[in-house]
């Protein structure tokens, strides 16, 4: 499963695990302003804002997993498996696959209200994007330096929410997520005192007791719960790499170590990827299962007014740094 954040110290970071027992392939990818965006029912994007993020890319089109646009909008698909629903086909909207939601998108709009006025046209409806790949069921976070929604398309219709911590998992749908954060408003930062009971003495023992009861298991509610409380209360210095290192740091707290999730066909589920992109600077930051070092992609060392995609497969290979050698 996986797990998307935002956050903010001098400029604003957004960013996401993949959590999955494999890896499809994915690229970080940049698609210029002048790259054709085609889309089944609604034409074709000819020019609009330049999009970077981590991407499959099959016969050349950038299946997004999660993307910033040069105005600094960010956007991410996570798993929503049982409670996604996507429509037939409606008259006077503008009907989209599942997998074009996100190019549209931040191709289209520079701002979260920019985004929410659009998806009032917006209809996602269930179409592949070749045989023999599915449609993901998914739902959306959608985020830039101001505010941050959580947009969910469900039998009862589409539903979006005001993200006030900044977090998205999976299962359940988010304003259960949200409600479910009043369970834990007692966890704290500081270690604090003895609540239990006047008529017991109870001492600390170690630091950190402040957040005992704060789950730690791989479930995406108990992941929804750690990444809030870790986020929330994160602090950072204001330089690029504080804050890119901090915010590593943040998603570290729910990383999937091999083993520790085994699928029901024997496979393991583990973080195939971390992202974080700085939507102000346009910059791309990554790290993989294998490699712990972070590698960067500059969206604007690019043409953004090209018209081909930019890609650069993912590095791997572990780079370990002997300092005695």
């Amino acid at each position: 499963m996986c797990t998307a954040v935002t956050y903010k110290t001098k400029d604003f970071y957004f960013g996401r695990t993949l959590d999955y027992d494999f890896s499809y392939g994915e690229e970080v990818t940049v698609t210029p302003r002048a790259f054709p965006l085609p889309f089944k029912k609604c034409g074709e994007l000819k020019n609009h804002y330049a999009i970077a993020g981590m991407a499959y890319v099959p016969h050349n089109y950038p299946l997004y997993y999660d993307a910033f646009n040069e105005k600094g909008l960010c956007m991410a698909g996570l798993n929503f498996v049982g409670n996604a629903h996507y429509s037939e086909e409606k008259k006077g909207k503008v009907n989209l696959a599942q997998y074009e939601f996100i190019p549209y998108i931040l191709g289209k709009c520079a701002t979260v209200s920019q985004a929410l006025k659009e998806l009032e046209r917006i209809n996602l409806i269930a179409a592949e994007y070749a045989k023999g790949m599915p449609v993901a069921q998914l739902h959306w976070i959608i985020a830039d330096k101001e505010q941050c929604v959580t947009v969910e398309f469900v039998k009862e219709g589409l539903k979006t929410y005001q993200n006030s911590a900044g977090v998205l998992t999976n299962n359940p749908p988010f304003d259960v997520q949200l409600f479910n954060l009043n369970n834990y408003m007692r966890l704290s930062n500081r270690d604090g005192g003895n609540a239990f009971s006047d008529k017991i003495n109870l001492s600390g023992y170690s630091r950190g007791l402040g957040a005992l009861g704060l789950p730690g298991d791989w479930s995406s509610q108990s992941r929804f719960v750690r990444a809030a409380f870790v986020k929330l209360n994160s602090v950072s210095g204001g330089t690029e790499e504080q804050s890119v290192n901090q915010f590593f740091h943040i998603l570290g707290a729910v990383g999937q170590p091999r083993g520790t999730c085994v699928t029901d066909g024997g496979s393991y589920e583990t973080t195939v990827y971390t992202s974080c992109c700085n939507a102000a600077k346009g910059l791309y930051y990554y790290t993989t299962y294998e490699n712990h070092a972070i590698s960067a992609v500059d969206m604007y060392a690019e043409n953004p007014d090209g018209d081909k995609l930019y890609r650069y497969p993912v590095i791997r290979r572990e780079n370990i740094h002997y300092q005695n050698r």
